[in-house]
C-alpha cells in the first residue's frame, strides 16, 4: 500500500494521508532504486565527511602552505558557513529543475574545488576552494534525502531507507578522523581534498547513466531570486555571527552585527515568501506540524550531537596523546553503534511509535552525555573513558536523527520534497554551528578554573542537558502513523 499526497493546494492544513494502491507520482520501481540509494548514500557520506575529515590534516595544511591561526580557521569555516548558507537554496533548486540535474551540478562544484583545494599553493586558492566544496556540498545534501523521499512512499521502506541514510552520514563524520589521518599519514595532507575527485568522478557516472529525473521542464516555476539572497545571505551570516561568539564573546560587534544583519535578512525573508507568488520556501509548509516541530526539535537536539566528536577528539588529543590515526580508530565504537541503532530504529518504532522512540532516542544520548562528562580525566583509559559512554551516546544520536529526519519530511508533497530536505539539513547545520559555540565557551570557562579535561566534561554535562530538555517538544509532534509492514530497499 501507497500514500497519496492530499496536501491542501490553498495554503491550509493538509488533509490526513489516503492509502491507495497506486504508487505516488516519482516513486521509483524495485528495479531503478539501486542508483537512488547508491546516490543518495555516497553523496551523503561525502558532504558529511568532508566536514571532519581535513581537522587532523590541519597542522600538516598549515606547515605545507604557511598559514596563519586566522587562514587555518578559515579552511574549516569557509567550508561550514556556505554550507549552512546554501543549504535552502540547493533544496529548493532540486524542486525547480530536477533533482538529477542538481545533483550532478553539486558533485562536478565538490569535485572541482576539491582538486582546486587538492593543488592549492596559497592560502587564498585553498580557502576558496574550501567555500566552493561548501556550496556544492549544499546543493548535494538535500537531494541525497529528496531522492529517497521521491522514490519510496511513506511507510517502512522509506524509515529504513531514511535509516540507512542516517546511518552512512554518522558514519562519514565518525570516520573522518580515520580516513583523514591515514592519508596524512601515509601519503599527503592533498589527499585528503584530492581523495573526492575519482570518487566524485564513479559516483557522477553512475548518476549520469542510471538515475532516471521525472522533472518536467514545462512544470518548472520561476526562481524567487530575492528569497534565495536573503535566505542564503541571512542564513550565512547568522551561522557567522554564531562562530565569532567562540572567539569573540556572544556581546563582542564582530558577532552582534552579523547575527542583527542574518536575523534581518531572515525577516526580510519571511516577508517576501508571505507575497510572491511563487516562493522559495512557500510559508505553508510551516503549517504541517511535522515539518514546524520536527526542525525545532531537530535544532535544540543537535545542539549536543555533533559536539561530542569535536570534544572527543579534543580529549583524546590533547589529554590522553592519541595520534591522529589512533583517535580515528578510537571512535569505530560509535560508527558501530551509530549503524546499528539506525537499522534497529524503523523495527522498534513499528512497535513502539515515533513519539516513543524520539523520547528513548534523546534520553539516551542525554544519558550517555552526563555518563561521559563523569568519566573524563587525565588518567582516563580507552575502555573507562571512552568505550563505555560511546554506546548509548552514539545509539541514542542515531535513534534521534533518523526519527527526527523521517518525521519532518512527513506530509509534505513531491513538489516541495528538496526544499524540506534543505530545511532539515539547515536546522542540523544551525544547531550544530550553535552547539560548537555554547559548548565552547562552557568548556572554556570551565577550563580556565581547572584542567582541560575540566571543560571537556562540563561540556558534556551541558549537551545532555540540553538533549534531556529538547525532548519536552517531542509531545507537539503530531502522532504519527505506526510504520507498515514492508521490506526495506535491497
Amino acid at each position: 500500500m501507497t500514500t497519496t499526497d492530499t496536501t491542501d493546494k490553498t495554503g491550509g492544513t493538509p488533509a490526513p494521508p489516503t492509502r491507495t494502491t497506486a504508487a505516488p507520482a516519482g516513486a521509483a520501481p524495485p528495479s531503478r532504486l539501486w542508483p537512488v540509494l547508491l546516490a543518495s548514500y555516497i553523496g551523503q557520506f561525502l558532504v558529511v565527511l568532508d566536514v571532519s575529515v581535513v581537522n587532523v590534516a590541519l597542522p600538516s595544511m598549515r606547515d605545507g602552505l604557511h598559514l596563519s591561526g586566522g587562514a587555518l580557521q578559515w579552511v574549516v569555516n569557509g567550508y561550514a558557513l556556505t554550507f549552512a548558507g546554501f543549504l535552502l537554496l540547493g533544496g529548493r533548486l532540486s524542486d525547480l529543475f530536477g533533482h538529477k540535474r542538481v545533483y550532478l551540478a553539486g558533485l562536478t562544484l565538490f569535485a572541482g574545488a576539491s582538486l582546486a583545494g587538492g593543488l592549492a599553493q596559497s592560502d587564498a586558492v585553498l580557502i576558496s576552494a574550501r567555500a566552493a566544496q561548501g556550496i556544492g556540498a549544499a546543493f548535494l545534501a538535500p537531494v541525497t534525502l529528496s531522492l529517497l523521499t521521491r522514490a519510496l512512499p511513506e511507510g517502512a521502506a522509506r524509515t529504513r531507507a531514511i535509516a540507512a541514510w542516517t546511518a552512512v552520514g554518522a558514519a562519514g563524520g565518525a570516520t573522518g578522523g580515520l580516513i583523514g589521518g591515514v592519508l596524512t599519514d601515509l601519503a599527503s595532507w592533498r589527499w585528503v581534498l584530492l581523495i573526492n575527485v575519482p570518487v566524485g568522478v564513479a559516483v557522477g557516472a553512475v548518476v549520469l547513466l542510471w538515475l532516471r529525473d521525472t522533472h518536467r521542464d514545462a512544470d518548472r516555476p520561476a526562481l524567487d531570486l530575492p528569497g534565495a539572497v536573503l535566505v542564503t545571505g541571512g542564513v550565512g551570516a547568522v551561522a557567522y555571527g554564531i562562530t565569532e561568539t567562540e572567539s569573540a564573546g556572544w556581546s563582542s560587534g564582530s558577532a552582534l552585527l552579523p547575527l542583527l544583519a542574518g536575523l534581518a535578512a531572515l525577516a526580510g525573508f519571511v516577508a517576501v515568501e508571505a507575497r510572491t507568488a511563487q516562493p522559495l520556501m512557500p510559508l505553508r509548509l510551516f503549517r504541517i506540524r511535522a515539518v514546524a516541530v520536527g526542525n525545532v526539535v531537530t535544532l535544540v537536539s543537535m545542539v549536543g550531537a555533533f559536539a561530542m566528536w569535536y570534544f572527543l577528539t579534543l580529549y583524546m588529543q590533547t589529554v590522553l596523546d592519541y595520534s591522529a590515526i589512533r583517535t580515528g580508530l578510537a571512535f569505530l565504537p560509535h560508527t558501530a553503534a551509530l549503524v546499528l541503532a539506525s537499522q534497529l530504529a524503523p523495527r522498534l518504532t513499528a512497535r513502539f511509535g515515533s513519539r516513543t522512540m524520539t523520547v528513548a532516542g534523546g534520553l539516551l544520548t542525554g544519558g550517555g552525555f552526563v555518563w561521559q562528562s563523569a568519566v573524563l580525566d587525565a588518567d582516563g583509559t580507552f575502555t573507562s573513558a571512552i568505550l563505555g559512554p560511546a554506546l548509548p551516546m552514539a545509539a541514542g544520536i542515531a535513534i534521534l536523527m533518523a526519527l527526527l529526519t523521517d518525521v519532518s519530511t512527513s506530509g509534505v508533497g513531491e513538489q516541495d520534497a528538496g526544499g524540506v530536505s534543505g530545511l532539515v539539513n539547515t536546522s542540523r547545520q544551525i544547531g550544530a554551528v550553535l552547539g560548537l559555540s555554547i559548548l565552547g565557551t562552557v568548556a572554556a570557562s570551565a577550563a580556565d578554573h581547572g584542567t582541560p579535561e575540566d571543560g571537556y566534561a562540563r561540556a558534556f554535562l551541558a549537551a545532555g542537558l540540553i538533549t534531556a530538555a529538547s525532548m519536552l517538544l517531542v509531545p507537539l509532534l503530531p502522532r504519527a502513523r505506526r510504520a507498515t509492514s514492508g521490506r526495506a530497499p535491497a
